[in-house]
């Protein structure tokens, strides 16, 4: 998936359509950073991998459920 299309601050949602977190920026290798002010972040930075993502449309559209999602994220 290419991440072009991803801006900062657009709503990430799971394949479950609940939300996951909120963009910071698109790190290089194309992972994307999570804000650490989001609810579900817990004060931390969470990062997502690329080829998590189903779709960008106004929203980054995850393959994954967003309980799954969680479990597999990386902090920093």
């Amino acid at each position: 998936m290419h991440t072009a299309n991803i801006k900062e601050h657009m709503e990430v949602k799971g394949a479950d359509g609940t939300h996951v977190g909120t963009v910071d920026r698109v790190e290089a290798g194309d992972r994307i950073k999570l804000t650490k002010t989001d609810p579900l972040a817990q004060g931390q930075h969470h990062f997502i991998e690329h080829d998590w993502i189903d779709h960008v449309d106004a929203h980054v559209h995850l393959n994954k459920k967003t309980s799954d999602v969680m479990k597999m994220w990386k902090t920093h």
